[in-house]
């Protein structure tokens, strides 16, 4: 997989995506939006059974109670977690489509240093092209078709010639 301005190419397809609000970012940090520069591998798929089928058959269900920390200062800052956690965290079963189905990927991971940033993920868009808090998203369609291909340590280039070059499409995404 690579990542291009128009795209996520992978398999001779490409895949029109929307990255973090804070663009493409070599020196990525906690809370700054940005989708990290670097060779990232995919490391686990997670999906929601009770709204769809298992997409391939190393996925695992997100279950009620399921959470991602991003405290940077917890030891579990950027790892899975369970409910209740007194910690910063997203909840992974949300209300919403966005995180019915989730690539995750090894940036910041397993051992993360604080700071860094947390919870880069593969998952759906709110609307086409509408930038995220720093993850890769796309249409529930090309993201089922990902999912089915992708496989644990398949490679994300996100080249660093691409930082600073997404801000300005991020920018007018979330004014449309």
């Amino acid at each position: 997989m690579v990542l291009t301005p128009m795209g996520l190419r992978f398999r001779g397809r490409l895949l029109p995506c929307a990255v973090g609000r804070g663009g493409i970012a070599a020196d990525k940090r906690e809370g700054d939006g940005a989708t990290p520069v670097g060779v990232h591998r995919v490391v686990g798929l997670l999906y929601r059974a009770d709204r769809m089928a298992r997409p391939a058959p190393w996925a695992r269900p997100i279950l009620p109670g399921d959470l991602w920390c991003d405290e940077s200062g917890h030891p579990l800052y950027n790892q899975p977690a369970r409910a209740p956690l007194a910690a910063s965290h997203e909840a992974l079963r949300r209300a919403d489509p966005l995180y019915d189905l989730v690539l995750l990927t090894d940036w910041n991971w397993p051992h993360a240093q604080p700071g860094r940033g947390s919870a880069i993920f593969l998952h759906q868009w709110r609307r086409p092209r509408y930038p995220t808090a720093g993850c890769i998203a796309f249409s529930r369609a090309d993201l089922l078709w990902l999912a089915a291909r992708a496989r644990p340590g398949t490679r994300l280039l996100v080249p660093g010639a691409l930082a600073g070059r997404l801000e300005r499409r991020a920018a007018v995404a979330r004014r449309e």
